[in-house]
């Protein structure tokens, strides 16, 4: 079963079989290692725009940006399913918009499905997508893209989120055809009963242990920055303390002349 290629059925058959492992990556070498480590699904993630292009939330990055970077995932994915982030504005005018964009991903990016942030009234995009034959992966929860609408990254506590809404409007999202769902820091306890709810899986992300499945940002988990950021985040290595440590190290040698050696030279 790890070895043969994922597809979205393969996910969908997951539910209860296997928990689902997903890793957000936007280049080669993190596709390539994310990939041989037998991750299931990489999503080329809109957090692109933080985490590799230095802006100061999601809202900037645009589809030739995001196009660039699935390209480069494509090239160092086999086995993985490779899931696209439709960025900002892309999803939004209309149906034949969203299609084209999307269709785009899939065309010359090479991805094999796409995500789109958003609960009912992305309902009938969502349709127009399953019906154009492009598998969609849904999110909900805290929606990064709706930033500036709420004033930031707005987390919601159990009491604050209307449980049975929530779980009714997942069920939309399911019955208009996403093959699984984000559930990014849901309460740990609606994210379970909605998990429950649904025939399709869904995907962690700060909301606990009881989902289907579980992602992270490639960066995030290798620790490449100086402080952990985020509460969901597990560091599996300090990689970035460890680069730091090295440049400085190249810098010295340079400049005492330690580098390179003769054994170094042509």
């Amino acid at each position: 079963m790890e070895k043969s290629k994922v597809t979205v059925p393969f996910v969908k058959n997951s539910k209860g079989i296997k928990k689902i492992v997903m890793v957000t990556a936007y280049d080669y070498p993190s596709a390539l290692l994310s990939d041989k480590a037998g991750v299931d699904i990489i999503l080329v993630g809109d957090s692109l725009a933080n985490v590799v292009l230095g802006y100061k939330n999601t809202i900037p990055v645009n589809m030739e940006e995001m196009l660039h970077h699935t390209k480069a995932v494509r090239r160092g994915v086999e086995r993985a399913l490779l899931v696209a982030d439709m960025p900002y504005l892309s999803f939004h005018i209309s149906k034949e918009e969203t299609i084209r964009n999307a269709g785009v991903f899939l065309k010359e990016g090479g991805a094999e499905a796409v995500k789109i942030e958003g609960g009912r009234k992305r309902i009938d995009l969502i349709k127009a997508l399953v019906d154009a034959e492009i598998p969609v992966m849904g999110h909900l929860g805290l929606t990064p893209q709706s930033f500036h609408q709420l004033g930031g990254y707005k987390i919601k506590k159990e009491e604050e989120l209307e449980e049975e809404d929530f779980i009714k409007e997942a069920e939309e999202l399911e019955k208009a055809g996403v093959f699984s769902i984000v559930l990014e820091c849901v309460p740990k306890n609606i994210a379970k009963k909605t998990t429950e709810a649904l025939k399709i899986p869904t995907i962690g992300i700060g909301s606990g242990n009881f989902c289907d499945g579980q992602v992270l940002v490639f960066h995030d988990l290798l620790g490449f920055f100086p402080q952990k950021k985020y509460k969901f985040v597990r560091e599996y290595a300090k990689v970035g303390k460890t680069i730091l440590r090295a440049l400085k190290k190249y810098k010295k040698e340079v400049e005492e002349g330690k580098f390179p050696s003769d054994e170094e030279a042509f």
